[in-house]
């Protein structure tokens, strides 16, 4: 097949997208499809398009190590100097592909802004559908459907910018201040106080407009990949300082995963089948991950769902499927064939 894996963009996700693309592109090659990895934002400068999927080019070997700290966005806006999201040929290019694997993280890519613009140009695209998309992506919303649907989550409040709202229903410190449209941990911020939550505050809205204040629950963090509406197997997330945030994510050695989890048999069905439970509450098709904590008492909470997983050397959603005997390759080719059913309306 002729494979755009589409990565990049201009979201705080940027270098994660970007390894994310590195490594599913390197692995449909494997596979004999014929591959190009586009920078959504930069695009690609030459008008000669005709033999595009022929090119002998190395459409990787540009792709740094994701780093510590969030990527300059404003640098990356001012190498381009265009205006708009898509970079040159990037709509004409990813019509000429039988199917563009999603590799995008974060806004503009995971919000499901991308797949509403590619519907309208009939552009097929792996992951879940637009609407599915963007209600996944705002973390306020999507507490509101897992209430609605019977799914536990953490108690919390909506703050907006310039209109703080009564603050009754607030939980008791510690809590999580999180912008409600960042992935990957960024704007996220645990605080036990008055002062430090006013200053966290401040900074989440650096990221968004609105920030969920949310109970802080303590103890063991969880994710389950969903594929077709079933459950992977449950991996557990235990960071070796801190909590899960943007470093502990992507730094190797930082964190400790365990797939499958150490839990018995009842408490990983029950966690697994309220990963499917938010899948559904969600409008999500395809595939995702449901990111849960898991109290002292056992008690179990759905924090938010990942309707694009990250494929880095230290995601999950790739652990997860090892552990039930795909390899990365045959990963990035089921996540193919299960977007083209879809598609395809099978």
């Amino acid at each position: 097949m002729k494979i755009v894996v589409l990565a990049g963009g201009i979201s705080t996700e940027r270098d994660v997208s970007l390894v994310t693309g590195k490594m599913v592109y390197r692995a449909l090659k494997e596979k004999g499809h014929k591959v190009i990895l586009l920078d959504a934002y930069m695009g690609y400068e030459s008008d000669d398009l005709a033999d595009i999927f022929e090119s002998e080019r190395e459409w990787d070997k540009e792709v740094l190590a994701i780093s510590g700290q969030n990527p300059d966005l404003e640098a990356v806006k001012r190498s381009r100097g265009g205006k708009g999201f898509f970079g040159p040929h990037v709509l004409q290019i990813c019509q000429m592909a039988d199917i563009v694997f999603m590799g995008l993280h974060g806004a503009f890519g995971e919000d499901g802004k991308v797949q509403a613009t590619f519907d309208l140009h009939e552009i097929r695209y792996t992951g879940s559908n637009a609407l599915g998309a963007a209600v996944s992506m705002d973390k306020s919303i999507s507490k509101q459907l897992f209430r609605e649907s019977g799914i536990p989550t953490p108690a919390g409040i909506v703050v907006r910018k310039g209109h703080r709202m009564d603050e009754s229903g607030m939980p008791e410190f510690p809590v999580v201040v999180k912008a409600c449209n960042s992935g990957s941990s960024v704007g996220v911020y645990i605080v036990n106080n008055r002062a430090d939550y006013e200053e966290a505050l401040e900074k989440a809205f650096t990221f968004d407009d609105e920030v969920v204040v949310e109970q802080y629950i303590k103890g063991r963090e969880f994710s389950i990949g969903v594929i077709e509406g079933k459950a992977l197997p449950v991996i557990e997330i235990a960071p070796i300082s801190g909590f899960y945030d943007y470093k502990n994510k992507y730094q190797s050695g930082s964190t400790v995963e365990t797939c499958p989890a150490e839990l018995d048999q009842m408490l990983t069905q029950k966690m697994q089948k309220y990963a499917e439970m938010a899948f559904e509450a969600l409008h999500i098709d395809s595939y995702a991950r449901m990111d849960v904590m898991m109290n002292e008492n056992g008690e179990m909470f759905v924090l938010e769902a990942n309707t694009l997983p990250g494929m880095t050397p230290t995601s999950l959603l790739p652990q997860e499927a090892a552990a039930i005997g795909y390899s990365f390759p045959d990963l990035c080719e089921w996540l193919i064939d299960v977007s083209l059913r879809k598609w395809n309306g099978q």
